[in-house]
């Protein structure tokens, strides 16, 4: 039985990533500068490692919550969303990438939802879980200010990363979807 005290350590990383999601979006706005821009990445890079951190913690600490098993993920998705949204007009990422990347978190959400109600727990897969870290990489060295790192095709090399990422999310997408049919029609037709 899952945890029912809110305020765990693996909720609070949890609820840091939705906090920093302002701040990095006001840091990633047109025109900003470099500054913003590595404050964006730090802030970006510390989310992404309570990312990593928090299910470890919270399995570890037996201190799983309903909360942190609904939140967890919509934090993730939320704090991927603002940094593919905001590179967009510092042309960093496009809209069509980021559209699609979007848009299968959002499906899985949807049947992540379903299969809740129906009483049935999916968790996530080692590809879903690759996914994410190239997720995390891409929009870290996309969001890092190359004038700031004397490297050439900085940017150029995250674009490559976020479209391997954007594959591993369309299939991991199809992976999930497909344990979902299975799990669903057998809970359906056993009641």
């Amino acid at each position: 039985m899952p945890h029912r005290q809110i305020l765990t350590l693996p909720n609070l990383l949890t609820a840091y990533r939705f906090a920093v999601v302002p701040f990095i979006l006001l840091c990633l706005r047109p025109g900003a500068g470099d500054l913003a821009g590595l404050i964006a990445f730090a802030l970006f890079l510390s989310g992404a490692l309570t990312d990593l951190a928090d299910g470890y913690l919270a399995r570890k600490m037996r201190s799983e919550t309903v909360l942190g098993k609904l939140m967890d993920p919509l934090a993730d998705k939320v704090l991927i969303a603002v940094a593919l949204i905001m590179l967009i007009p510092l042309e960093r990422v496009a809209a069509w990438v980021a559209f699609v990347i979007i848009a299968r978190e959002l499906v899985i959400t949807g049947f992540r939802g379903v299969a809740a109600d129906a009483g049935i727990v999916i968790a996530a897969s080692r590809l879903g879980k690759i996914k994410s870290v190239f997720q995390y990489i891409a929009l870290c060295v996309l969001i890092f200010p190359a004038a700031l790192l004397p490297l050439p095709y900085l940017h150029e090399t995250g674009g490559v990363i976020l479209h391997i990422a954007m594959v591993l999310t369309v299939w991991s997408g199809a992976e999930y979807f497909i344990r979902f049919q299975k799990l669903y029609l057998s809970s359906v037709s056993a009641r």
